[in-house]
Parts: structure tokens; C-alpha cells; sequence
């Protein structure tokens, strides 16, 4: 990003902990003045059967996943109230409404950041504060190893993805990025596919 002209720091934190979510947030402020457009990307899970889920591994999954993203924001919030502006664009799949196998818990997690996208959006608008969620296909990322079926599922995604190919990082990126902008501010809590129409098909 610095090779870009931007300013940007990696800041490690186990975002499934709130005092380090929060403080996440707040080394952004103290670096840079303000949080302006928070992204909430984390992901983790455990994959077994959902009736071979035990405490540990739900509250590890559904902290992680969708509790650091409310956790984040309410911590960032003040600071784009303050400013009058503010974007929070959340990450979610299509496993919270279609079954994957060994997927149960993750699905779950990820339909309550839909959930929460859609509260914090109705909420947080009449202060210029605009949240909407990306909900992207397969994309080819480091992810992908911890799937069992990694090479079946990539292999099926190809065969069923009508635009002819799989997502790409790039892809969610630029959708994220134009989120933020002027030209999608009357975008209010919406779940934005990102799938090449692979969500489309009746499997």
C-alpha cells in the first residue's frame, strides 16, 4: 500500500477478544486521527457436522466472525459521528443461506453479520454512517486450504459459475472500495453478491 502512496500499518490482534477488537480500532485513531470506513473481514471457524458443535467451538466461530464486528464498529462509531461520514462494509458468504456440508456453525455466523449489517445500517444512516455487507462466490485464497473438499468445491464453482469463471479478490476489493463511495450512498443495508451468478443457479 505505501508503494501506492498510501499510508498503512499491520497491526496484529485476536479480534475474538473485545479489548483487542477495540484497541484495534483505537490504534487506528491514534495513527491516523479518526476511523473513517471500517471493514469487518475476519473469519475463522470450526467445520464439523453443526450437531458435533460444542461450546468452545461456537463462541470461538461466532466471536470471531460476527461479535468482533460489532464489537469494532461501536468502538469506531464515535469517531465517524464526529466526522459526519462513515462507511462499514462487512463480509459474509453464501453458506448463511444455502448448506454446505460441515459448514454449520460458519453458515450460522455468517447469516448474524447479515443480521447485524441490516440493524447497524437502519441505526447508524441518519448519521451519514452507511453499512452494507459483500457476500462474495469462491475466491481463490489461502482460506480455501483449511476446506476438506478445497479441490471439489473449487472444481464444482468453476463448472457452475455463469460468468465463466471464479472470484477473484480484486473483484470483492473494487466492490468494497465503491461502496465507500458518494455515487452508492443510498446503498442501506443491502447483501451484495459477488459470484458471478453462481447463487442464481436451482442446485
Amino acid at each position: 500500500m505505501e508503494a501506492l502512496g498510501a499510508h498503512a500499518i499491520a497491526v496484529k490482534a485476536h479480534v475474538g477478544r473485545d479489548e483487542e477488537a477495540q484497541a484495534l480500532v483505537q490504534t487506528a485513531v491514534d495513527r491516523f486521527g479518526g476511523v473513517d470506513i471500517f471493514v469487518g473481514n475476519a473469519a475463522s471457524g470450526v467445520l464439523k457436522p453443526i450437531t458435533e458443535i460444542d461450546e468452545k467451538a461456537w463462541e470461538w466461530t461466532v466471536n470471531i466472525n460476527a461479535r468482533s464486528i460489532l464489537v469494532g464498529v461501536q468502538a469506531a462509531v464515535p469517531y465517524m459521528r464526529r466526522a459526519g461520514w462513515g462507511r462499514v462494509i462487512t463480509v459474509t458468504s453464501i453458506g448463511s443461506r444455502r448448506v454446505f456440508p460441515e459448514y454449520g456453525v460458519v453458515g450460522v455466523s455468517k447469516a448474524a453479520i447479515e443480521a447485524l449489517t441490516r440493524y447497524l445500517a437502519v441505526e447508524l444512516a441518519p448519521d451519514n454512517i452507511i453499512a452494507n455487507c459483500i457476500s462474495p462466490g469462491v475466491v481463490i485464497t489461502g482460506a480455501l486450504d483449511f476446506f476438506p473438499r478445497r479441490e471439489e468445491m473449487i472444481a464444482y464453482a468453476e463448472q457452475n459459475t455463469p460468468a465463466g469463471r471464479l472470484v477473484t479478490p480484486e473483484d470483492v476489493g473494487e466492490v468494497a472500495a465503491w461502496l465507500c463511495t458518494d455515487a452508492a450512498r443510498m446503498i442501506v443495508g443491502q447483501t451484495i453478491e459477488i459470484d458471478g451468478g453462481y447463487s442464481l443457479l436451482a442446485m
